[in-house]
């Protein structure tokens, strides 16, 4: 798999370009600046299949209708435990300066355990509560890469001040379902830079293994 990382929104919201070698691809978290989105599709010549949504805040999906209008292709994810966030967008829109940006019924929930697919290629869905009750992480284990939102970070981990944010439940998916999948997987978060689980595991000081 191939990936592009584009900050998009004043948040400098991670959104990924993810595709192929027949260039296939999937946009994840597209969270605004479609124009800039849609420039780097072109650049790469890619043919994008769907949209991935790993949870329901607004710098993660204000742009997801607009662009799977004009790419006329469908949204999925994330869980449907987000569904309250996705029908309050309007409200997110006000509250962070976001233009005006309507509810959002993605095309197809996800669970634990589904397969999404990029082109031949196969990622897996990880249901991620705590930063939201829905968040999702894609796994593809044959690149060694996760895409993870806003569930850890280079040195930190999401918030969970936010409606139905569980700071137990982002411990124990980060801890349970995510460094498992080795040292060496590297993974994207939602803001900021890439980093492995092992070197999280090592020395992040949320969720870093006592030696």
């Amino acid at each position: 798999m191939e990936y592009r990382i584009l900050p998009v929104t004043p948040f400098e919201q991670n959104c990924t370009l993810l595709w192929d070698a027949s260039r296939r691809a999937a946009v994840i978290d597209p969270g605004g600046d479609i124009d800039d989105i849609l420039a780097a599709i072109a650049v790469h010549d890619l043919r994008v299949e769907k949209i991935l949504l790993t949870h329901g805040h607004i710098d993660h999906v204000g742009g997801a209708a607009g662009l799977a209008r004009h790419l006329n292709v469908p949204i999925v994810g994330p869980h449907q435990e987000d569904a309250f966030w996705l029908q309050a967008l309007p409200e997110q829109a006000r509250m962070f300066g976001f233009p005006d940006t309507p509810a959002l019924q993605p095309d197809r929930w996800l669970e634990d355990g589904d397969t999404v697919t990029v082109g031949d290629q196969a990622l897996e869905v990880v249901h991620t509560p705590g930063h939201t009750p829905g968040h999702v992480c894609f796994i593809h284990r044959p690149s060694k890469l996760a895409i993870v939102g806003d569930v850890l970070f280079a040195g930190s981990i999401g918030r969970t001040d936010f409606p139905r944010g569980n700071h137990g439940d982002l411990i124990r998916a980060i801890r349970g379902k995510l460094f498992p999948l080795g040292d060496d997987f590297a993974f994207i978060p939602g803001h900021g830079p890439m980093s492995t689980f092992g070197a999280e595991r090592e020395t992040n000081p949320f969720v870093a293994e006592a030696r």
